[in-house]
């Protein structure tokens, strides 16, 4: 019988929000890191540099989880992070191929002055296991052990 083992890997980022303040502005920069989706969705908060932050920090997380595997991401705005309806995050690889995979969990958590992330990669490995040999005699086996004399 074989048996199913996870493999995880983790990436961790943490960024000070100051950093993101004036990043608003610079319409270049956004379009490197983040998708149109991730605009719209941080811009629209009260406090876009707390999500802005964050959302890097994913990407940061995710990329350094990745690196850990050997899967190359180029650039940044190939990840996006999404929200499901109960305001969990998601990840979405727009590069193909790599969330079929691997599964890709995600943290995210801000306060005032700091954003921090947390990506967790996971496979499912299947370990096969050795059969052995029921006639066998081996070290524990009683037919092995000495005749006391």
């Amino acid at each position: 019988m074989n048996k199913l083992m996870i493999d995880n890997t983790v990436g961790v980022d943490i960024e000070n929000i100051n950093r993101f303040k004036n990043i608003a502005l610079n319409k270049k920069f956004l379009s490197k890191i983040y998708t149109k989706k991730e605009l719209a969705y941080c811009l629209n908060k009260k406090n876009p540099p707390q999500h802005l932050a964050v959302r890097y920090c994913a990407k940061e997380a995710v990329i350094k989880a990745c690196n850990a595997r050997n899967i190359e991401i180029n650039e940044y705005n190939q990840i996006e992070i999404l929200n499901k309806k109960n305001g969990v995050p998601y990840i979405n690889i727009i590069k193909s191929g790599i969330q079929h995979k691997v599964n890709i969990n995600i943290s995210l958590s801000h306060c005032k002055d700091i954003a921090i992330a947390f990506a967790i990669i996971s496979t499912k490995i299947e370990v096969k296991k050795e059969h052995k040999d029921k006639n066998k005699k081996t070290k524990n086996n009683k037919n092995n052990k000495p005749k006391n004399k």
